[in-house]
């Protein structure tokens, strides 16, 4: 074993956890500023689809995706467990809304793969890749890729 793959090995990748439906992801815990309980959303006329609204947070209006119609699932009503993910894409803030937060997790970098084709079907480009853990597998999402420049420009205009 060569020193960089010794590195890869050891680096380990700090993870924010969530569940969608019966799916687990995983998203880099440097993008994420906060998460909060639900509040309050106000409804934007003609917004995308899978915009739920905007919140007004600490004084900051920002645009919330519902992360369920984002990928084509049935919608569903916020609970106790729904939380609000605040992350910081190209240089705007937007919030996600997701069935729960699971945890922060430390995974090594060498247990990630990358998409299967099964998984690299219709939404595949938003994710980086699988993470293998004991029990379950994590499917990590690439932020960046998660909207396109079309729906950074619309967020903007929100």
């Amino acid at each position: 074993m060569d020193a960089t793959q010794k590195k890869q090995d050891d680096e380990l990748l700090q993870l924010v956890t969530f569940s969608i439906g019966d799916e687990e992801f995983g998203v880099d815990i440097l993008k994420v500023q906060e998460i909060i309980r639900t509040m309050e959303i106000t409804k934007v006329p003609r917004a995308p689809e899978f915009v739920e609204g905007v919140i007004n947070l600490r004084g900051k209006v920002i645009p919330i995706i519902d992360l369920r119609r984002r990928f084509g699932l049935d919608s569903k009503s916020h609970d106790k467990h729904t939380r609000i993910i605040v992350i910081e894409i190209n240089n705007m803030i937007v919030g996600f809304v997701v069935d729960s937060v699971s945890e922060v997790l430390r995974i090594p970098a060498s247990t990630v793969e990358p998409p299967p084709p099964v998984v690299a079907g219709l939404e595949s480009e938003y994710i980086s890749g699988v993470g293998k853990l004991q029990d379950r597998l994590l499917i990590l999402l690439d932020l960046d890729k998660l909207l396109s420049n079309d729906d950074m420009s619309v967020l903007g205009h929100i």
